[in-house]
């Protein structure tokens, strides 16, 4: 029996340690936080199809119950050394581990939306962000702004912090424009007499029923999609906001009173990511995301012998491509063992 020390308890590791637990090898999974679900524990609902995040969690917990591997919580690594074809792992815990192998599935951050000053997140009552929309779209979320008023016209702002040179962030994040569909055609289903706007530079509808969710929100909820980026967003008296922007389809400048604006947040490399890529001795891409041995038959494969990347750690990546993902890594770092 081997021994596999995972980096990250979110949905990457925990489908990783469950993979290989079922290859017949001992798994230990050190999280950083007390829960385990990573970013599943904030989200309400999932695209395409509107499962609950709850339920998802659910049964990516129910494996920890099922399966035989240990959970170091509240716990960083410290320090990795490889002698002899081992891992000796040292955590903040004091713990010292043996490990054959290890798992990097550390995730990913989300962009900090201060840092688009122009927006006005945490300046303006009625600014937020996707994240915090998701808060308030679950069962008993309170989707009222100030002084109890029910908004009546909502923007969505999409890649903020993605494909954006001030950011330094030049990647696309993948899923923000689906996340905004999604959000939008929920709000329109608990507020149908409110106006929705999204104002977009290109919408990328990659998935599996992306495109019919797209069509659905224009067709179905009078979902409105403006091409063009947002300037700046003022607050008005009532804390309301006026927004400025360019439809850059017909060419004109556009001023809008909105009483809530949402801003559609890009997927960054985390502290712990490159944390993880210090400890580990692992490379990093330009994008701060974890570099792999290759992008075609390596994406699980570090430039490190011994150590492999699971999931958003190496790129933005929805649940269903972490979980594919996932369940790669435990493929590779198994076919690897049997070769030593």
């Amino acid at each position: 029996m081997k021994h596999i020390v995972i980096i990250g308890g979110g949905i990457a590791g925990i489908e990783t340690a469950s993979a290989l637990t079922d290859a017949g090898h001992w798994v230990t999974v050190i999280e950083k936080e007390a829960e385990l679900g990573g970013k599943l524990n904030k989200w309400s609902y999932l695209f395409p199809d509107y499962t609950p995040a709850d339920k998802v969690k659910n049964d990516l917990l129910s494996k920890c119950r099922e399966k035989d591997f240990s959970i170091l919580s509240k716990t960083e690594v410290r320090t990795i050394q490889r002698t002899n074809g081992k891992f000796y792992v040292e955590t903040s815990g004091e713990q010292k581990l043996e490990a054959d192998a290890v798992v990097v599935a550390t995730g990913y951050e989300l962009f900090d939306a201060r840092r688009k000053e122009e927006y006005g997140y945490k300046i303006y009552d009625h600014v937020v962000t996707s994240a915090d929309l998701e808060q308030m779209l679950l069962p008993d979320g309170d989707l009222t702004v100030a002084e109890g008023k029910t908004p009546k016209r909502i923007a969505f702002v999409h890649c903020v912090g993605s494909r954006d040179e001030k950011s330094g962030n030049h990647y696309c994040s993948k899923v923000c424009c689906i996340t905004g569909v999604k959000q939008a055609i929920e709000l329109k289903k608990r507020l149908p007499e409110a106006e929705i706007y999204c104002f977009y530079m290109d919408l990328r509808m990659y998935g599996k029923h992306f495109e019919e969710i797209y069509r659905e929100a224009q067709e179905k909820y009078d979902i409105q999609f403006i091409r063009g980026r947002l300037s700046e967003a003022s607050e008005k008296i009532d804390k309301s906001l006026l927004i400025k922007a360019e439809d850059t389809l017909a060419g004109r400048p556009l001023k809008m009173n909105v009483d809530l604006l949402v801003l559609l947040v890009g997927m960054e490399a985390g502290k712990g990511t490159a944390s993880a890529a210090t400890t580990c001795g692992i490379g990093c891409e330009s994008s701060g995301f974890l570099k792999t041995a290759d992008s075609f038959l390596q994406s699980n494969f570090s430039e490190k012998e011994g150590v492999f990347l699971a999931g958003s750690c190496t790129a933005p990546m929805s649940v269903n491509d972490t979980i594919v993902h996932a369940r790669s890594a435990a493929m590779e770092v198994n076919n690897w063992l049997k070769k030593q």
